[in-house]
């Protein structure tokens, strides 16, 4: 899956500024075919990042770090997350010997909604519900409707304790949005990310792969 720069920013301008009323009543949403002029969009620099922490799992200051650059939308993202990653977490992460941090990237207005649910509410909410996001994404990703997509992410919201009111305050936060995607452009530029999954290992980017070659290239960085 190809990275699109331009488009992602479009979407969450398009959010911040007329979407919200589209979650409140399932309207048909809007359509949001150009960009923004660069002096309407939100640059890095004018968000407030401290709206978008990184989201981590592992020890800060263990030998190795990895950046995951990931779509919610993104097939082979999923598959990683449900193949890869677990075995992964297990032999490196949990061990102490490689702090994991995952940020997301954004296709589409889908990919933003579901990663804007993954951050609603407490910090702690987030990798669970990263899990389900994946584990159903073929569910609640595959409609060519809005309306019901943005209900399966709701349904979503509930099984994890959140209400209805609680899902759309997410959905509808403009700042939130804005900053996301500011942040995202800004780390992706930084690093030269251009498909998904990427991984940042200690600065050096490498696309998606097995589990035996991941495994390999850790075990390389780590010294083994």
């Amino acid at each position: 899956m190809i990275l699109r720069r331009l488009v992602p920013l479009a979407i969450a301008l398009a959010v911040a500024g007329g979407a919200a009323w589209w979650f409140a009543d399932s309207r048909p949403a809007p359509q949001f075919a150009s960009p923004v002029a660069p002096a309407d969009a939100q640059t890095a620099g004018e968000a407030d990042l401290e709206r978008v922490p990184d989201m981590t799992k592992g020890d800060p200051a263990a030998p190795v770090t990895v950046i995951e650059y990931a779509s919610f939308t993104c097939p082979h993202c999923a598959t990683f997350h449900r193949n890869v990653f677990p075995q992964l977490q297990a032999e490196f992460v949990d061990t102490g010997r490689v702090q994991w941090i995952k940020r997301e990237v954004y296709f589409d207005r889908p990919g933003l909604w579901a990663a804007m649910l993954a951050r609603c509410g407490e910090d702690s909410r987030y990798f669970p519900m990263v899990d389900m996001i994946y584990e159903t994404q073929r569910d609640w990703a595959s409609s060519s409707d809005p309306a019901v997509i943005a209900e399966n992410l709701r349904r979503m919201g509930r099984r994890t304790g959140l209400t209805n009111d609680e899902v759309d305050a997410c959905l509808m936060d403009a700042e939130q949005a804005q900053a996301m995607v500011a942040v995202y452009q800004k780390n992706a530029t930084e690093h030269g990310v251009n498909s998904t999954p990427s991984f940042v290992v200690d600065g050096e980017l490498h696309s998606n792969m097995p589990l035996e070659a991941f495994r390999s290239l850790l075990e390389t960085r780590l010294g083994g």
